[in-house]
This record gives C-alpha cells, structure tokens and sequence, in this order.
C-alpha cells in the first residue's frame, strides 16, 4: 500500500442486497467490506494531526489509529483499538448515524464532491473480520477482579456498554435485564435486516466471558427495587431502562383494530419473530400501511411491512424531506424499496369500519410558518387540503418515553416533566447516592451510540465514586 493517501474522493462502494430481492427477505441488506475494499477505503484516510472525527463520536473511538492499522491489513491489530474504548463495534459501526457524528468531522468531506472516509464500514468491518476468526485474537481473559460489585438495571446499548467498561476494571458486574434475553432495543427494536441478531449475541458473550453476570427476567420495580438491590451488597447502580412507553398522537380512531406503536409492531417482529413460519405471533396481515413519523424507527416499520406482504407502506411526516431526522442511507434503502414518502402532511383522524378495524386515515397537509423568536419554522396545516388515504393499518412511530416503574419505586431519584431521569450532566449522576443513569432512560428516545456513550461515561463515574469510598 502506498504511504500517499488515496486521493478518491467518493467512498468505496460496498456491495448491497438488490431492493427487489431484499424488499422480501430479513437477512441484512448490506454485505460489508471485503479486506481488500476495507484498505483501499482506509487508504482515504489523511491522518490529521488534529482529528476531529475522535471527537464526534460519542466513544471516542481512536480512529485514525485504527485505520491506519486496517490499511496495513493488520485487522486485529485494528480490531484491538477499537476495543479499547468501545465495548460493541460490532452493533456501533452498523446502527451509529455516522454521517452525523465522526464522518461530519472528517476532513476529507469538506472537500468539494467529496465524500468522508467511510468510518462505520470499517469498524464493522474490523468487528466482523474478528468475529469470523477467532484464532487469530489473543485468549479472552477475565480481568482480575478488584472486589467491589456494581449493578446495571437494563441489558440495552447504555447497560451494556456500562457493564463492559465496569468488567475491564475488574468490577463484578451484574445485569438486571427485565426481558428473557439481553439486548434491550438492539434485539426487539431494530430489525434483522439492519442488526442480525446473531450479532448482538456474540457481542454480548464477549462481554459474558468478561465476567458480565446477566440475570433476566428481572423487572426491577417489581421484582426488586434498587434499594433491595444496593442492600444486596452492590455498592452503585447504573440505570440504563430505556424508553420503551410508546406515545400516541390523541387524535380519533387510535384505539382501532390495526393501530400499533411502533414498539410493539417491531418487537413482535423481531423480539417474536413474527417474519418466521416457525413462530405463531399474532399481527395483522396487512395490505396498504401508513406509518406515522420520520426517523429511523419509523423506517425500520414501514421497510418491516414491506417484507410481512405489504403492497402499500406510506411514511407520513409532517415536515420535509430534508428535515427528516432519520439516517440518509435507511431513507435511501426505504425508498429503493418502493416505501412511498407523504411528506408535509399530518394524520387528523383514523378511520374504521363498524366492526372496529381500521379502513383508512385522514391527513391534512402541511406548510411550513413564519419563523418564531428562535428562528424556527414548524409545521402549520393548510385550510381544507384534507384527504383520506386508504389503509388497513396504521403504526405510530412518533417516539417513546422513559417507563414510570424505576422513578415510582425509587425513593429520592428525581425526573422531570418528560418522565426522564434527572443526572448530572458531568458525571451521569441521579439525584440519589450511588445511582447513576444514561441512555434513553435520561435523554428519551435517541440512538444507540449517544446511549453507548452515556453508559460509558458513567462507568467512568461509577469507578471514581467507588474509589473515593475506600
């Protein structure tokens, strides 16, 4: 390889699923690099003195350093940075909206008609090359164990992600993981066909062969409490429940036959495996679909419908194209796929028939106002552009709050107006000693790296906490 920088100005292409093809199966849809494409891409990198891409990424991932190491073939080598600091680079360099965090920094995007290096595909890359040859990774070792037990309550990214910064640090660390399997929104909220969840099995025994004890099973709350836990002898907990409360618009029609959020439309999806013969999970057989939202949830249901049989699935966002907040590269895949986008327009109503079953849904469109004191423009309807768009089922994927169970049998744990834990931004501290919290049980509903991060920062935390105690 040679030691100038490949001056290509797009990133290498990497093979893909055909739309046809994949629009009626949930194996991935994309293939990923080949060694050789993965250090002809790494060539791209320009090794900045001062990279900024380390620090739009929420983990800190050393990524010049890994890079360099992927465009002298030493995949493991590379593999072994990304460890480091980052406890799950197999599910970070597939689900993280790069395009907003550490390839937004890069230098080589700021150049004209040109493209960053293509950094989540070689993470990905990096984390499968390692998963598929285990020989050559050094035996995993099991730190040294340094007698102080902590608890996670919540086996997602954020708890995850907590529980192997804690185990690198010989903390005993236990999960407390309210469904029968580890994963959190990893397992039952982003499909197979973007996250296998093969994948996220193997991730989460790397961290089972750290010592990560994982308990499931557990809804604490009810189960037990985080008092009961920490009189258990676990001297913090770190609270990373997600935000799995669906939210609902309130308008007419949504308690009709064929409405779902889009949390229970995915889980018995995924979690469930209502795309397999093998499995009986009820959900409706749908025909024509509207889902109700803009961002990568509402993408993975409407793309999710397609491959159930649907002939119709129409995304219904109020606002435009460019201010969709989902990922570019799910938009692009979602309108390969024939999902039919009905932007600057928002459901009035839903329609049903008198047996109770949704037959249609009522929207209006949508113009954008004057901007306010902010500057920002919102959405405001147009008189008497309203139309009815035929449908069979309607799924709402207009976000998720954070469940009430932790903060109502949690004595001294404050949240606010949004039912989010309150913490100290610094640290990821609650309001009641020794209890930390991060993901989407802070911050609401948001992506997996920002919940990754959280729960690494406050292992971080965790750590110093203890050790002052000593």
């Amino acid at each position: 390889m040679a030691d100038k920088p490949n001056m290509q100005k797009i990133k290498t292409p990497v093979a893909e699923q055909p739309p046809i093809i994949r629009a009626r199966n949930f194996e991935e849809v994309t293939f990923g690099y080949s060694p050789e494409e993965a250090m002809h891409e790494a060539s791209r990198c320009l090794n900045c003195k001062n990279p900024q891409c380390v620090e739009g990424c929420p983990v800190n991932i050393r990524i010049p350093e890994f890079i360099a190491k992927v465009r002298e073939g030493k995949f493991i080598e590379a593999y072994n940075i990304i460890k480091t600091t980052n406890s799950l680079p197999a599910i970070s360099g597939r689900v993280c909206p790069q395009e907003r965090q550490c390839e937004s920094r890069c230098v080589r995007g700021n150049a004209k008609d040109s493209e960053p290096v293509a950094i989540g595909r070689l993470e990905r890359f990096c984390a499968d090359y390692a998963m598929n040859h285990p020989e050559e990774l050094a035996a995993a070792e099991k730190p040294q164990s340094n007698g102080h037990k902590v608890a996670i309550v919540g086996g997602g990214p954020a708890g995850l992600s907590c529980a192997g910064e804690l185990a690198k640090r010989g903390y005993e660390v236990t999960i407390f993981e309210a469904f029968h399997t580890a994963g959190g929104v990893l397992m039952y909220g982003i499909p197979e066909f973007r996250l296998p969840k093969a994948i996220v099995k193997k991730e989460i025994d790397g961290l089972k062969a750290m010592g990560v004890n994982i308990m499931t099973d557990m809804v604490i709350g009810k189960i037990l409490s985080v008092d009961e836990i920490m009189e258990d002898g676990y001297e913090a907990v770190f609270v990373g429940s997600g935000a799995g409360l669906p939210r609902f618009m309130g308008i007419e029609g949504e308690a009709l036959i064929g409405v779902y959020s889009a949390n229970e439309y995915l889980t018995r999806i995924n979690f469930m495996k209502a795309y397999s013969d093998k499995y009986y999970t009820p959900l409706r057989y749908a025909k024509r679909v509207a889902v109700v939202g803009g961002g990568n949830v509402a993408m993975d249901a409407a793309r999710s419908a397609k491959r159930l049989g649907a002939e119709n699935v129409y995304i219904i966002y109020r606002r435009s194209l460019d201010e969709l907040p989902a990922r570019k590269e799910e938009v692009r895949h979602a309108k390969e796929e024939g999902i039919q986008f009905l932007l600057q327009c928002n459901p009035k109503s839903i329609m049903g028939n008198e047996d109770g079953f949704v037959i249609g849904i009522e929207c209006i469109c949508m113009e954008m106002g004057e901007p306010d004191e902010s500057g920002r423009r919102s959405p405001i309807e147009i008189p008497n552009s309203n139309y009815i768009l035929y449908v069979d089922t309607v799924i709402m994927a207009i976000g998720t709050s954070p469940n009430p169970l932790i903060r109502s049998t949690t004595p001294g744990i404050e949240a606010n107006k949004r039912g989010c834990l309150v913490v100290n931004e610094e640290t990821n501290a609650t309001t009641k000693d020794g209890v930390y919290a991060g993901g989407d049980a802070v911050t609401g509903a948001a992506t997996v790296i920002l919940a990754m991060g959280a729960g690494k920062k406050a292992a971080a935390s965790i750590d110093e906490y203890i050790k002052s105690k000593q």
